[in-house]
């Protein structure tokens, strides 16, 4: 089994995870303690976050994913193998339940797109963390529309940043376009996070966080080579595999 997230699921038993995320949360703002509040976790793979908003005492936590690959945003004839290999590492969802199982969990998660949240069915939440999604979407503000609809309190959005446009155009909305082959959309550097966070309807509040995601024990280190290196995709994962990805942390409200 592939697993996305390092998640403890007992003492001495922790999954060999792509991302090892447990050092992540203490570096956010997220509040000790959620009791009292509804919780939505957009994205949610092998359940990290969701686990982790429900062990901070949330009294309900919702977490929705979409399971199924034919409905991810991919470009246009993007290579069977990449949808196989993709859908492979996702597996139906399958490591989320082995964790709710192994973590008796309450946390419900339920087979939903991100541009199919419904207040009128989900009803509002407390606090939304959207993680490490906005790149694989095709049209990220759209998302986060939806995402206000169902916000009443805040908006955490942890995603991937371009580390380069970041430290060259620290003040201009700038943002990479990918969608070759694979669904990797928009990288933005962290003032083009900021901006599609505020264009979608929300207030943000404090500075934006700048974060490394720090590679598990799933996730290979390999060597590069000259050709691969020409390739900024690949350039990127191996900057991931070896020093962490870089994200950015937006807290926000609804305006």
């Amino acid at each position: 089994m592939q697993w996305y997230h390092t998640i403890e699921l007992a003492p001495g038993n922790v999954t060999p995870g792509w991302f090892d995320l447990r050092s992540v949360p203490a570096k956010l703002p997220l509040p000790a303690s959620l009791r009292g509040m509804r919780a939505l976790d957009v994205g949610t793979f092998d359940g990290f976050w969701a686990f982790e908003l429900e062990r901070r005492g949330a009294d309900e936590v919702v977490a929705v994913d979409l399971l199924d690959p034919a409905r991810w945003d991919w470009p246009q004839a993007a290579p069977a193998a990449v949808i196989e290999t993709l859908d492979a590492r996702k597996r139906g969802g399958e490591g989320f339940l082995v964790a709710h199982e192994a973590l008796r969990s309450s946390v419900t998660r339920l087979e939903r797109s991100v541009y199919e949240l419904d207040p009128e069915e989900l009803g509002e939440f407390d606090l939304v963390y959207v993680g490490s999604l906005l790149l694989h979407l095709r049209d990220p503000v759209r998302a986060l529309e939806r995402v206000r609809r169902v916000c009443r309190g805040q908006l955490l959005v942890l995603d991937a940043i371009d580390p380069v446009l970041s430290v060259t155009h620290p003040r201009t909305p700038l943002a990479r376009l990918d969608g070759v082959g694979r669904p990797w959309w928009w990288l933005p550097n962290v003032a083009g996070l900021r901006q599609m966070v505020s264009v979608a309807g929300f207030e943000v509040v404090g500075p934006v966080r700048r974060v490394t995601m720090p590679p598990g024990a799933g996730q290979r280190r390999v060597r590069p080579t000259l050709a691969g290196l020409r390739s900024r995709a690949v350039r990127r994962d191996l900057l991931g595999a070896w020093h962490g990805d870089p994200h950015a942390a937006v807290l926000a409200r609804p305006c």
